[in-house]
């Protein structure tokens, strides 16, 4: 297996460059995407003077670093959105990808909850240290050591997301027991039409109908479930690696990805897009 005579030659295994370029592609687009959205999804008004994210960021950096990033802010919005834009075409990639890292960071100093950005900075950093990212949308696929390191620390990054997240979901009783999602769905059957932004979710109607009651049998549904998607979290990287079981692995991440993307579309685009993405970094 590659990966492992890679990690055993102390990354001197040529592997095909073109893996990572075709990740730099998928990487540019998915954050061209989610950059372009957050600024329609009120990010441009996010630090107007007078507003609440302007207030807790004084609290939070003191009031001269909050004017600076409160200056900087809509100029970086648009940069980085560029620069994406740029990376994903091949357009001076290396260069590109210092403003998607930095505009991306930024995000750290305001957002609650930055799990996202922080997968994204890592993804983002296992690009910076490849040696050949390419150029505009031409892949080379001779065998090189260029991005042997950088494809191996991409694949060690995705198999540690999936089993960590798989080692919580497993201490969770309630994630375990099929209660947690049995209890989302039937919350969100009651509450949707109340929801201020309705497009956030996309559960199917059947799904609702048909699993969001509370019963036992609903229960029981879930727990398989949960049960599903831990296996499929702790197999998925060891299958991705595996020459032969790899099509059945990307079909079941794809099948596992949309089915998450369902609970909240717009927050798990960066994440799902990204995850799916170094698939192709799993291949020799």
């Amino acid at each position: 297996m590659w990966f492992f005579d890679a990690l055993t030659s102390g990354f001197q295994t040529p592997t095909d460059p073109g893996r990572l370029q075709q990740f730099r592609i998928v990487f540019g687009t998915v954050l061209t995407l989610r950059f372009t959205l957050s600024i329609g999804q009120g990010g441009w008004n996010r630090l107007t003077p007078g507003s609440l994210s302007t207030h807790l960021l004084n609290q939070r950096l003191g009031p001269h670093r909050a004017r600076l990033l409160t200056a900087l802010y809509r100029p970086t919005l648009i940069i980085r959105t560029l620069a994406a834009l740029a990376l994903a075409c091949g357009l001076a990639p290396r260069p590109m990808l210092l403003p998607v890292l930095a505009g991306t960071a930024m995000e750290l100093l305001y957002l609650k909850s930055p799990n996202a950005v922080r997968y994204t900075l890592l993804t983002g950093t296992c690009l910076l240290l490849a040696g050949n990212l390419g150029h505009n949308l031409n892949i080379d696929h001779t065998p090189s050591t260029a991005n042997t390191w950088a494809q191996c620390l991409l694949v060690l990054i995705t198999t540690d997301i999936y089993w960590n997240s798989a080692w919580h979901k497993l201490r969770s009783p309630q994630f375990r027991t099929g209660l947690y999602l049995a209890q989302w769905i039937h919350v969100y059957t009651q509450v949707k039409d109340q929801l201020p932004y309705r497009r956030q979710h996309a559960i199917p109607g059947f799904v609702r109908r048909h699993t969001g009651n509370l019963t036992d049998r609903d229960i029981t549904l879930w727990r398989t479930i949960a049960a599903t998607v831990i296996a499929a979290e702790i197999l998925l990287p060891p299958a991705l690696l595996t020459p032969e079981t790899m099509p059945y692995a990307v079909a079941a991440g794809i099948g596992m990805h949309a089915a998450f993307s369902c609970l909240k579309p717009r927050q798990l685009i960066t994440f799902s897009g990204l995850t799916l993405g170094t698939y192709v970094a799993f291949a020799a």
